[in-house]
């Protein structure tokens, strides 16, 4: 079984549902020549040809319409945006169009659309390159909204995406895009949509986070262990439908819980959890919820992105906060 990155695990997630199903299509600004921007898309269109690997002018709301287009038309366009930056020139397509092509026509057209685009900080980026904006799409209804954190589960989730009926914005969490290797099985495989995955089996206090947190989450729980607190970690990997049964079983196992997000702190996702958790498992609680997240700020620049993302210095303070409440 060949070690990916979670770049090559996108590609071959591409290349499979490309062969296996005609009607899926990828387009956007230099995916077919060049690869992509990070060299997702690479080999597609030398394989596929131009008609279904399409370089795109750079015009995202162009490209997520015309996806739109394709998409009710019978096709399954995955279009790939540079950054989660560029998104928003589209979001008049996402939200009046694509989030509402099944309720508009009763269910007799769906919108088999995935918009994929890297997003988050931590590699020194240029302003609009860095953006965490999750919480815009879980708003909007009509949309799935996916974050993988593995290369095994960029594949399974990706494959699950392009099958699924109705439009799914992907994120990719590019600070993680080449930091892991991982065994990925060269057979195609799918990760349901709306399942989390429990990272780490705990007993004392439950961590919940995805994409490049649930990294941060993993190192501050091995440093924990010489203190003897065992945490839980919970990734959620789809955002919406968020899986709501998994976070709160174990939160009422735990007693305790902290929610990462390196997106602003203000209505980002972490507080929908927070909310979540007091109206079901609030008499489990044995101590109020913490939040470590990014700050209500533009994304830094240079170094000071160290001083806006989580990392394990501070989740870990926060676990400490509440495992020490009284």
């Amino acid at each position: 079984m060949p070690e990916l990155n979670m770049v090559e695990a996108i590609n071959l997630a591409l290349h499979q549902e490309m062969e296996k199903d005609k009607n899926v299509v990828v387009l956007g600004e230099d995916v077919g020549k060049e690869g992509g921007v990070f060299r997702v898309t690479v080999g597609l269109q030398q394989k596929f040809g131009e008609k279904r690997v399409i370089d795109t002018p750079l015009a995202e709301s162009a490209i997520v319409g015309t996806s739109i287009g394709m998409a009710v038309y019978g096709l399954k366009p995955v279009a790939e945006i540079h950054f989660d930056g560029f998104v928003h020139p589209a979001f008049d397509q996402l939200i009046s169009h694509a989030a509402r092509i099944r309720t508009r026509s009763r269910g007799r057209y769906t919108c088999p659309l995935v918009v994929r685009f890297p997003y988050g900080g931590g590699i020194r980026a240029l302003e609009h390159h860095s953006d965490s904006f999750e919480a815009l799409y879980v708003h909007i209804p009509g949309l799935k909204v996916v974050i993988p954190s593995t290369p095994y589960d960029a594949k399974g989730l990706l494959i699950s995406a392009i099958r699924d009926p109705d439009p799914v914005i992907f994120m990719e969490p590019k600070r993680i895009y080449r930091a892991i290797r991982q065994e990925v099985p060269v057979e195609e495989y799918t990760i349901p949509l709306g399942k989390a995955e429990i990272r780490r089996q705990g007993s004392d206090i439950t961590i919940i986070c995805y994409g490049a947190m649930v990294r941060e989450a993993e190192k501050t729980a091995e440093a924990l262990q010489s203190k003897r607190i065992s945490c839980e970690i919970i990734d959620l990997r789809t955002l919406f439908p968020l899986d709501t049964p998994a976070i709160i079983s174990s939160v009422k196992k735990t007693g305790r819980a902290v929610v990462v997000h390196e997106a602003p702190r203000t209505a980002g996702l972490g507080a929908e959890i927070y909310a979540l958790i007091m109206e079901r498992a609030l008499l489990s609680l044995q101590a109020p919820v913490e939040r470590v997240t990014g700050f209500d700020t533009i994304m830094p620049l240079y170094t000071l992105e160290n001083e806006y993302l989580p990392n394990p210095t501070k989740i870990q303070a926060a676990v400490e906060k509440v495992m020490k409440f009284s």
